[in-house]
């Protein structure tokens, strides 16, 4: 019983993450030239990741090192490709992406496992693991563009 226990929320961790994969997807490429507007898109975005989280029974706050992780991750990157991108175009814009990915890692992993140390009894899953860390992306970058909109950073 256990084990197809398991295996059902695994299966139904998966379908939720390739779902939500598929909405951001789609959303982000319906909204990619809404310049002004794709800021908060990810930001929508990073709502309907979290609420997601309802159907699992997974509170927000058990999910937190993960957001914390994404948000520190992808906001960095995001603004190592802006400035990368201004510098050097494309390949500037994918170089710091690529820089800046490799160093928010070092750096995000630092505070999630922090802030994972502070969680009592931590029971992070797999699907509150991966839709955080998702949440956080898409927050992380999200507020990115949007400070860089308010700065009149054209994208």
């Amino acid at each position: 019983y256990n084990e197809n226990m398991n295996r059902k929320k695994l299966i139904a961790s998966v379908l939720n993450v390739l779902v939500l994969c598929i909405v951001i997807f789609f959303t982000s490429t319906f909204f990619v030239y809404q310049t002004k507007l794709i800021g908060y898109i990810l930001i929508l975005l990073t709502v309907l990741c979290l609420a997601s989280l309802k159907l699992f029974k997974i509170k927000i706050s058990s999910v937190m090192p993960d957001v914390i992780f994404g948000v520190i991750d992808n906001g960095i990157l995001a603004l190592m490709a802006l400035i990368g991108g201004k510098i050097a175009g494309v390949a500037g814009a994918v170089i710091g992406g690529v820089v800046g990915n490799a160093i928010t890692d070092g750096i995000a992993g630092l505070f999630e496992g922090y802030w994972a140390e502070t969680i009592p009894e931590d029971k992070r899953t797999i699907v509150g693991s991966a839709v955080g860390k998702m949440a956080g992306c898409l927050l992380g970058a999200g507020v990115v563009l949007v400070l860089a909109g308010f700065i009149g950073y054209s994208l």
